[in-house]
């Protein structure tokens, strides 16, 4: 042991407090150089990657300048549109995969009928609408501000709150058109002369949106206050649907499901379906996937605006995400009631007719964040969008992280594991625990034996028949870290930055689990979340299940974090004191659902659960206990599946709440239920 080394151990003994100023100084000395030390190794190891960066990148350019690169041309733009064309059609244009792409688009051909104007109410379940009692008596105002608004939007826009079956609102419209187009002033009071619900006031200057909002707001007498857009439609069912929520669960910010439709068409050309989970605030962080149609109580407003000016172009974004950090109950209601009209000048037709509103959007996000306390993060756009977010959290000190791996024999999967975390990781403050779990082969002792002594590692024997969840309870009983990492043995790492990306997560007190995504070896995709009921037992399955690494998901979300019910046990980080104060994985479930009703259970305790994209890792599943596909596996599967499925029936009834009720529980992308 050298003198560093000799003088932290004898000072680690000793707390703070205790020292004498001279021992104080010597512990800060260390810690200077141990940080130096720490700095200079990660700094060689960045130069090293430059280096090889840099090096390919020259052999790359040299092979983009040669003759043979320029004359192939034309067969490489041959072959990556076959590539895509395969992609397209699924399984690289198999007959299975053609006629299964096929299938799918006739199911959701089908599926669609069941939205648009096949949803609106009948007249006699209209006129049972209108004359149902609810406990409460509210009124809602509906804020549109006008501008340059075309005809026929104007006037189908107004029949949509005009013909709503829950009649008691207030539509409040302030028109900063120009003097070009006068009819729009023309058509609104011909419409308030007939219906005194509806108020209108001509603007001396268009305000832009938010001014103009905020001038519809002045005017508002309601209870509910309403955001809606000049050139959009409401279901005539909206308001009914919403006071509903209001009655019967005590909302007091609620929205719904939403779709955009071809500007001069019906709402029945519907292009995007946009069925969205319930509350979600990682989501809401990196996208505004709330927007339409929002409705809250305006109480909610008191003491602050409702649209700041300073984020016109992502004004609705500000908005969502200041009322509904101050909401008690945001209710979510799993219906097409908003269509969003698609043209021209419309953000739902292109960010870019806009393009104030992408850094708009990234000011919002970022003072939400630093009013929730969040300091030195980074915002940046994403390969989906612009506007939905990659959000990088300070890491906030320097834990020590345990990761425990269980592993039986399979010496080259647990090497390349191990290999994979001590070279791919640039947080360096680990221990890696491996649970020996009865191996019988001496390939896998002669690898112990080279771990042996080594840095950070250690390997702890657990004897006894085949349970992962007492597995790593028994592997976690030895960790010396504030956080912990589960790590199957069939993983290899691929972001450096792995384990920041999730502690950056699970440090925050409102996070109980985060998990990874994780790639079969063909980089297709094996987790991006898991959703409770979905697959043939109903117990729990994956979104996103075998597509293709480079898909951006639905509604773009494989590209950022976001709350989901479950994460894998497959690479999943949470706290210590977390994981003992719930006892661990539950030991019934010997080897399936465990991590699910793990995580199920941080549920209960009020805590979110964090999907993160940007921590990848390969997961050569099932490498080491089988697939559960035959014989007693299949028997213990079955058994494991009835056992969860009656201690969360309550949960699977009412749904995942991180899906939407829409969706099919028999396919894991995302498919409409017929």
């Amino acid at each position: 042991m050298d003198k560093l080394e000799e003088n932290q151990k004898n000072l680690a003994e000793i707390r703070p407090e205790e020292m004498s100023e001279e021992q104080q100084l010597v512990w800060y000395r260390e810690a200077y150089f141990r940080e130096r030390k720490k700095s200079a190794n990660l700094t060689g190891r960045l130069a090293d990657a430059n280096a090889q960066v840099e090096d390919l990148s020259g052999k790359l350019e040299r092979i983009k300048g040669s003759g043979v690169w320029k004359l192939a041309k034309p067969l490489r733009s041959f072959y990556h549109w076959v590539k895509r064309t395969k992609e397209r059609v699924g399984n690289y244009g198999s007959p299975k995969g053609i006629a299964r792409k096929i299938r799918s688009k006739m199911i959701e051909k089908k599926a669609r009928t069941k939205h648009g104007t096949a949803s609106f109410p009948t007249a006699e379940e209209a006129e049972r609408q209108r004359e149902e009692t609810f406990s409460r008596e509210i009124c809602f105002s509906i804020l549109v501000p006008l501008y340059n608004t075309p005809k026929k939007f104007l006037t189908e826009m107004l029949n949509s709150v005009v013909n709503q079956t829950y009649e008691n609102w207030q539509l409040c419209l302030a028109d900063g058109s120009d003097g070009e187009h006068g009819f729009v002033g023309e058509i609104c009071k011909e419409y308030a002369a007939k219906d005194g619900r509806i108020c209108y006031r001509k603007l001396e200057k268009n305000e832009g949106i938010s001014g103009n909002t905020n001038e519809c707001l002045k005017m508002a007498k309601g209870d509910y206050i309403g955001l809606f857009d000049h050139d959009d439609i409401l279901h005539p069912s909206a308001l009914y649907e919403y006071m509903k929520k209001i009655c019967e669960e005590d909302a007091d910010y609620i929205y719904c499901d939403e779709t955009t439709f071809r500007g001069n068409k019906t709402i029945d050309d519907m292009l995007t379906l946009h069925f969205k989970p319930d509350f979600s605030i990682d989501n809401l962080r990196a996208n505004n996937y709330i927007c339409h149609f929002s409705v809250f109580d305006r109480e909610l407003l008191e003491g602050m605006e409702l649209f700041r000016s300073a984020y016109d172009g992502s004004q609705d974004h500000d908005m969502i995400l200041r009322l509904t950090s101050r909401a008690k109950h945001v209710v979510h209601v799993p219906k097409l009631l908003y269509y969003w009209r698609s043209h021209k000048a419309s953000v739902a037709a292109d960010i870019n007719a806009k393009s104030y509103a992408i850094e708009a959007a990234r000011g919002a996000v970022a003072d939400h964040l630093q009013t929730c306390g969040f300091r030195n993060f980074e915002i940046a756009g994403t390969k989906a969008f612009e506007t939905i977010f990659r959000i990088k959290y300070e890491v906030l000190g320097n834990p020590k992280i345990s990761i425990v791996i269980p592993n039986k024999d399979h010496v080259e999967d647990l090497s390349r594991c191990v290999d994979s975390v001590r070279k791919q990781s640039t947080y360096d403050n680990y221990e890696i625990i491996i649970v020996e779990n009865n191996s019988v082969t001496e390939e896998i002792e002669n690898y112990y034996r080279t771990l042996e002594g080594q840095e950070n590692i250690r390997i702890v024997r657990y004897e006894g028949e085949f349970n992962y969840s007492r597995i790593n309870n028994f592997g976690a009983s030895f960790a010396a870290g504030e956080y912990l990492v589960l790590l199957n043995n069939d993983t290899q790492v691929i972001s450096i930055n792995w384990l920041e990306e999730l502690l950056m997560y699970a440090q925050r007190d409102d996070v109980g689990a985060v998990g990874a995504k994780l790639y079969y070896a063909d980089k297709t995709i094996q987790h991006a979340g898991i959703v409770i009921g979905l697959g043939a037992h109903r117990t729990a399955g994956h979104t996103h299940y075998r597509v293709a690494q480079t898909n951006l998901g639905y509604m773009g979300r494989l590209c950022y974090a976001q709350n989901v019910t479950a994460v894998t046990g497959a690479c999943l980080m949470v706290k210590r004191a977390l994981y003992e104060e719930l006892g661990g994985l539950d030991e019934s479930f010997a080897v399936a659902l465990n991590d699910v009703d793990f995580c199920l259970r941080l549920r209960e305790k009020g805590l979110l659960n964090v999907w993160n994209p940007y921590c990848e890792l390969y997961h050569f599943e099932s490498i080491s206990r089988g697939l559960d596909d035959a014989g007693e596996k299949a028997k213990r599967y079955d058994e494991e599946s009835a056992r969860f499925r009656e201690k969360w029936r309550e949960q699977l009834e009412k749904g995942d709440p991180c899906y939407n009720p829409n969706f099919s529980l028999d396919r894991s992308d995302y498919a409409l239920k017929v």
